[in-house]
């Protein structure tokens, strides 16, 4: 029996030099830069954005006066509004004190929002969660919220006179109709999902209300409340319009008639500061009372 002849195996043979790619060192177009710091919109850093865009306004307004490029009759640059706001300060408006104007108007309209919102957030809420009251009430809300409270200037003077209950009403409908459409809105935006949840663990209607329904609408309520006192706020000058003798709104229309462009240049921006000051106000009282907002997922 012959023997059968075998396949020799190959041999390994490490690569020739030639047989080895060369590798290059890879060639950069110049040395690395740094990754250059990404503008984060922190706090501060809008604060000052905020305030360099006011500075920037003010020294437009200014030098649209100094140069002459609008008549200072037309819109008086704010070097002429500072002399005006010392004098009132030192000597009043009509006899009557700048600070008292200041006051007066806050009063009025301070009274006028805590009782519209004292009246128009239990009554939106009750109509969010009530369809029979819903749809017995809405129909009057909608039709006097849209309608311009000047219009109602005549029909209040018959019905409340010329004292301080007319200006009084006519700031009050114009905040409550909105504070009463924001909420029941509000109450509306709930997830039903989370109503059935809270009934399927046993929650009574009380508990379902504080638990459930006010956390979820709370931060709606105040935004509608910010709403609605901006909207009441400039219903101050109709307000002051019926037989007022002080108020800033008053002062801004007795000014007009005298063609005092400063005096009513300064009340409207004494008006849009106290507004202002309003809505900051609430903002802080958002962050104490609703931290939540804008948070739920």
């Amino acid at each position: 029996m012959s023997v059968s002849s075998q396949t020799p195996l190959p041999l390994y043979l490490p690569p020739t030099a030639a047989q080895v790619p060369s590798q290059q060192p890879v060639q950069t177009a110049g040395p690395t830069q740094p990754a250059r710091a990404r503008w984060v919109p922190t706090a501060g850093r809008l604060a000052v954005v905020s305030i360099a865009s006011v500075l920037a306004v003010l020294l437009l307004w200014q030098a649209s006066g100094s140069l002459g490029w609008v008549d200072p009759l037309m819109l008086p640059p704010p070097t002429e509004l500072w002399h005006t706001l010392v004098e009132l300060t030192q000597e009043g408006y009509r006899q009557t004190p700048l600070w008292q104007h200041l006051l007066t108007s806050t009063l009025r309209a301070l009274v006028a929002f805590v009782v519209a919102i004292l009246v128009g957030v239990p009554l939106g809420l009750s109509m969010g969660l009530s369809a029979t009251l819903s749809a017995t009430l809405n129909p009057f809300v909608q039709f006097l919220r849209p309608l311009p409270k000047i219009a109602l200037v005549p029909l209040v003077i018959v019905w409340f006179g010329i004292g301080e209950g007319a200006k009084f009403f006519l700031i009050f409908i114009a905040t409550v109709l909105s504070i009463v459409v924001g909420a029941a809105a509000a109450v509306a935006h709930i997830s039903q999902a989370r109503l059935r949840a809270a009934q399927t663990l046993g929650a009574s209607r009380r508990q379902l209300f504080s638990h459930v329904v006010l956390p979820h609408a709370l931060p709606e309520l105040f935004t509608t409340v910010r709403l609605a006192i901006g909207i009441g706020w400039t219903s101050l000058i109709a307000a002051e319009m019926v037989a007022a003798n002080s108020g800033l709104g008053w002062m801004v229309i007795n000014a007009g008639s005298y063609l005092r462009t400063d005096v009513v240049m300064l009340g409207i921006l004494l008006l849009g500061l106290i507004g202002y000051l309003f809505d900051v106000g609430l903002v802080l009282l958002q962050r104490r009372y609703a931290p939540w907002a804008g948070k739920d997922a």
